[in-house]
């Protein structure tokens, strides 16, 4: 072996062989092993030279396409975080495709030395690609709507695909599911992890496997499993496929935490190599991870190596494989320093200044089990955030909890109380009622009680506190009162979301009011439980999911791009916004805690002289209403644009509008 040029990290092929290069100052000689397709070792090369912790080396007439893997000889001393075990071979963390399928053996862990080789997926060499990907349609922030996904779920059981397409990304790009995406009117499709993740050894041992993804073991390759042979191809045609439909594709990346587990999880790629560089431990005591996670370890973004891990990642996802955003798990990790985390760190500033990122949408949770995890709001200019207290206040609001109308006026309005004193503008809240974490919408409005048993830990998983309503009975039932309260709850949650300032995110399904039974935890259950049922539509619903998408397409006063108070000059036109009693009257601050039956009107003066308004109406009262709209001498024709209610059971006449209990309408008038 060669030497090598220590500046390209992981394995970079050329006419004449490929370098090798991978980070660990710990290591005392670091070996290349190279495997045959059948998974057979053929050869062993010990990395020449080392170049400030950069172990390197050139194998000449090594093409694309070869199998490899580390052994990495160094200290072993657990007790002190240090577990270098060269009987463990190890991934590449820079590896851009995998080979094989992780197998849960003893051999897997680093406190014996069998050789985990047959249980390890090896790292495959890539060439550059010749055939760069068009840009994505960069939909601005205030046109977009997301719409949360699984590969896999999404398409296992779609009537239009075959067997083979089922779950993967070849499925994603069928034409009937790109018909589906295109009709709804959704403009960005949010998928959950698709970098290499292992199933958890828990669930392995009860015949059950990971859905979510969010376990990584590879910040590079795509999973496996969602391909049905070459991962990477065609995970760039599924990306090829949504840019030609007019949709961006946004991955929700896991950057806090690997598959590795805590102490005694197995040794695959990062702990193996230099465990206290890419993990956080104890000051004090380096045996013990950091978990801030509450998944066993943190990914320690205080090492530069392990920054530029990252930051790389994402540059290889946004310039090779043609991402247009990244939704960050747990995304405080990223911006924790020592004593708490910090909107001012460094490294979420780097993510932002990345060149290739610029351009791109960047979403945070804000929110981790770690001391001081919840940020909500707290992320700097260029980040969105999920808002979780706009799911919980439109749950209570229309379950009927006293008391909540107010905060869901807030919500309406853009989440300013939250947002606007980081100077950034109401879509920076990523509004949802429903995400993969909990209920479905139907499930929202069908049962009391989480139903988690089947993921194998006595009904403890999962979220206790999920804000929903059985409406009598729970589960599924033929009572057709209770069908059409459930089915009228749906829609004013979706009709909430979509008419309100922000940017929404739909969860797939619940346009077709899917269902989990009950499980509000469906990480575990990548089987029928979680799989969207395409074979029992509501075709009526569906539609009118579909109006509200196009409406607030369509209608630019739902969608402002900054908030609005009282009134605003945006240069070809004056807005003004105004919160109404039921008598049409200015709200008064004592009413928002009695009365559930209010109205938002967004009012706009054209340069032109011309005007139009929006009204949105709504009832969370459990009887009927009668709801004034404003005098005005400009806006005598209103006219109904959607309802949540049946048609005949919402009457206008002049200025009056009888809504029936629970219920939400959205008027137009022009002038």
């Amino acid at each position: 072996m060669q030497a090598g040029n220590p500046e390209i990290l992981g394995a970079t092929p050329d006419e004449s062989g490929t370098n090798f290069a991978i980070y660990s100052a710990v290591a005392e000689r670091v070996e290349l092993c190279l495997f045959d397709e059948h998974g057979q070792q053929t050869q062993t090369a010990r990395l020449p030279d080392c170049d400030n912790g950069i172990w390197h080396g050139f194998l000449p007439d090594c093409r694309a396409g070869q199998r490899y893997g580390y052994r990495v000889h160094g200290p072993f001393d657990p007790e002190d975080g240090l577990r270098c075990n060269p009987a463990k071979l190890l991934i590449d963390p820079y590896a851009r495709q995998l080979s094989g399928e992780f197998a849960w053996h003893p051999a897997v862990f680093d406190d014996n030395n069998n050789d985990s080789a047959p249980f390890i997926p090896k790292s495959v060499v890539r060439s550059a690609f010749n055939d760069p990907l068009p840009a994505g349609p960069d939909i601005p922030w205030g046109e977009t709507i997301f719409y949360e996904c699984n590969v896999r779920g999404y398409t296992m059981r779609h009537p239009a695909l075959d067997e083979a397409a089922r779950g993967t990304f070849e499925g994603m790009r069928h034409k009937e599911v790109l018909a589906h995406l295109k009709s709804l009117g959704v403009t960005s499709i949010e998928l959950m992890p698709v970098q290499a993740f292992i199933d958890e050894q828990h669930l392995a041992e009860q015949g059950l496997r990971n859905y979510w993804g969010y376990n990584t073991v590879s910040f590079f390759a795509p999973m496996s499993r969602y391909a049905r042979g070459d991962a990477v191809g065609e995970f760039r045609d599924m990306v090829r496929a949504l840019h030609d439909a007019g949709l961006e594709v946004i991955l929700d990346v896991a950057y806090n935490h690997t598959g590795e587990g805590d102490h005694r999880g197995p040794t695959i790629s990062f702990r193996g190599i230099d465990n206290r560089c890419y993990y956080r431990t104890e000051p004090h005591h380096h045996g013990t991870y950091v978990n801030d996670t509450g998944c066993g370890n943190t990914i320690n973004i205080d090492h530069m190596r392990v920054r530029q891990l990252i930051l790389d990642s994402l540059d290889y996802w946004a310039t090779d494989m043609g991402v247009d955003g990244f939704r960050f798990d747990l995304a405080t990790i990223l911006g924790r320093r020592t004593d708490g985390f910090s909107p001012t760190h460094p490294f979420l500033a780097s993510i932002s200044n990345l060149s290739s990122l610029r351009h791109l949408k960047l979403i945070a949770e804000p929110w981790d089990p770690g001391p001081g995890g919840y940020q909500l709001g707290h992320f700097p200019p260029r980040w969105a955030e999920w808002n979780d207290r706009y799911r919980d206040t439109v749950r209570s609001f229309w379950r009927g909890d006293p008391g909540t109308s107010g905060n869901l006026a807030r919500r309406l309005h853009g989440s300013a109380d939250l947002f606007e004193a980081s100077a950034r503008p109401p879509y920076a809240s990523v509004n949802f009622v429903t995400a993969h974490d909990g209920f479905t919408l139907m499930d929202v409005v069908s049962y009391d009680h989480k139903h988690n048993e089947a993921n194998g830990e006595d009904n403890r998983d999962g979220h206790s506190h999920n804000l929903s309503y059985n409406y009598g009975i729970e589960g599924t039932t033929d009572d057709e009162d209770i069908i059409e309260i459930r089915r009228r709850q749906r829609l004013n949650m979706l009709a909430t979301l979509l008419f309100s300032q922000g940017s929404p995110m739909l969860l797939a399904g619940d346009e077709l009011g899917n269902s989990q039974h009950g499980n509000n935890n469906g990480y575990a259950q990548d089987n029928d439980t979680s799989w969207l049922d395409w074979s029992h539509p509501d075709p009526e619903f569906t539609e009118l999911v579909r109006q509200l998408v196009w409406l607030r397409r369509e209608t630019p006063m739902l969608r402002l791009q900054s908030y609005l108070h009282g009134t605003i000059d945006t240069g070809a036109s004056e807005v003004s916004i105004r919160w109404c009693n039921q008598d049409g009257d200015p709200k008064q601050d004592e009413e928002w805690t009695a009365s559930r039956a209010f109205s938002v009107i967004i009012d706009e003066k054209m340069n032109d002289g011309s005007h139009r308004a929006a009204a949105i109406l709504i009832n969370g009262a459990d009887h009927d209403n009668r709801l004034g709209l404003p005098a005005s001498d400009v806006f005598r024709q209103w006219r109904f644009a959607w309802l949540s209610c049946r048609e005949i059971e919402a009457k206008l006449s002049s200025a009056t509008v009888s809504l029936p209990g629970c219920s939400i309408a959205l008027l137009f008038s022009e002038a």
